[in-house]
C-alpha cells in the first residue's frame, strides 16, 4: 500500500474515532472564529436542526421504503445524505452543549431506561 492510501486510511481511522466532546469543541472553535455564538441560543439552535431535519426528509420523501446499506443509491446520493446527517447530529451537539447537557452520558442512560422499560424477550 502507498503512503498516500496509508494516510487517508489512518485520516479515516481518526474521523470514525472522534468523540462528542471532540466535536462539541470543534463547534464551539468554529463559532467563535466567526463571532457566531450570539446567534446560538437554544430556541436558534433548535429551529435550525429542525430545518436540516426537513432536508434530511426530503432526500426520502418519493422513494418508499429503502434497502439498508442503500444498494441502488449512487454514492453522490449517499455523500448528500451523509451530509445532511451530519447537519442534523452537529446541531443537535450543538444544542445540548449549549444547554449544558453531556449528550453522550444522557444517550447512554436512556439506551440503560430503554432496556429496563422494553426488556429482550427470552426464547
Amino acid at each position: 500500500m502507498g503512503g498516500d492510501a496509508e494516510g487517508l486510511e489512518q485520516e479515516e481511522q481518526r474521523a470514525v474515532d472522534i468523540s462528542l466532546k471532540d466535536l462539541s469543541k470543534k463547534l464551539e472553535d468554529f463559532a467563535k472564529a466567526r463571532d457566531w455564538e450570539k446567534y446560538h441560543s437554544p430556541r436558534n439552535l433548535l429551529l435550525a436542526m429542525v430545518g436540516e431535519v426537513g432536508e434530511l426528509s426530503e432526500i426520502f420523501q418519493w422513494r418508499g421504503e429503502v434497502d439498508k446499506g442503500l444498494p441502488n443509491w449512487e454514492e453522490a446520493e449517499k455523500e448528500h445524505l451523509g451530509e445532511e446527517l451530519s447537519d442534523v447530529l452537529l446541531y443537535l451537539i450543538r444544542l445540548a452543549d449549549i444547554c449544558g447537557i453531556d449528550l453522550g452520558d444522557a444517550a447512554s442512560k436512556k439506551i440503560v431506561k430503554n432496556a429496563i422499560k422494553y426488556p429482550a424477550k427470552l426464547f
